[in-house]
């Protein structure tokens, strides 16, 4: 214990400078450690939200499936949705509006597609329906209101639970097989489906256009002025179509030649 005691006071007893000089190497390693310190929340980078899906409307919302809707030839389907749309428009009331609607609602939900892209899919119909039945509302009377209303959403709904259970490329066999009795008065099936085609491929692309000529007006300062959203937008669309009836032409579509044929 002697010993321990004298130790605790020569240890005690050094002068603070050698107190100092025992603590150098802690201090020299600080700087290392300071180094690989996690940077302060002012100093890192801001982080950037994922770019939202833009909205391409109902077309593309196919989900793979195997309930009876997805099981039922898409030509059963696309003659009900027809017949539906003749009983809706001639039976117009709010009783059938309504109920074609609610029909339609328990069919797209039995298809077991995503609800949330499906739903921002559809609002900008709903919203369109919306203003329309207020309009009619304001115009004639509320019983007119849901009849348009509903019969309109109504069948919306039902062309989107077509879309949803039926893959793009069966519908457009199913196109091509109805239009073949046209090939007696010299319309090609082949072509009828390449107009369905091009039809459904035009409306996403164009939506996407007109995005991208607003957030070209928008990287101007020129978010407000009509002119740079319709000129742009119009010149681009014609620009679109021409290159689409010039890739036809080629390919002597247009003319209704086989292009692998070989000529005489």
């Amino acid at each position: 214990m002697t010993a321990e005691f004298g130790s605790a006071r020569s240890t005690s007893a050094r002068s603070p400078s050698e107190q100092s000089g025992s603590a150098q190497p802690l201090s020299a390693q600080s700087p290392s450690t300071s180094s690989h310190s996690t940077p302060s929340p002012s100093t890192q980078p801001p982080r950037r939200r994922p770019a939202r899906a833009r909205w391409t409307g109902p077309l593309g919302l196919y989900t793979p499936g195997s309930t009876w809707l997805h099981r039922l030839s898409p030509g059963y389907k696309i003659a009900a949705l027809a017949a539906l749309s003749v009983v809706l428009t001639v039976w117009r009331t709010p009783a059938v509006g309504i109920s074609a609607l609610g029909v339609a609602v328990v069919l797209l939900l039995a298809t077991g597609a995503p609800l949330r892209q499906t739903a921002r899919a559809l609002l900008p119909v709903v919203v369109v329906g919306v203003v329309l039945g207020v309009f009619q509302w304001w115009s004639r009377d509320l019983s007119a209101a849901l009849a348009v209303t509903g019969t309109l959403l109504a069948l919306v709904v039902l062309a989107t639970v077509v879309t949803v259970t039926s893959p793009a490329d069966r519908v457009l066999d199913t196109v091509v097989r109805a239009a073949g009795p046209l090939r007696r008065v010299g319309v090609s099936p082949e072509v009828v489906g390449l107009t369905v085609t091009l039809m459904l491929r035009s409306v996403p692309l164009l939506v996407e256009l007109a995005w991208e000529v607003r957030d070209a007006a928008r990287a101007r300062g020129l978010e407000r002025s009509p002119r740079a959203y319709l000129v742009p937008f119009v010149l681009r669309t014609v620009a679109r179509a021409h290159r689409t009836g010039d890739a036809l032409a080629a390919r002597g579509i247009l003319d209704g030649e086989d292009p692998d044929e070989e000529p005489r």
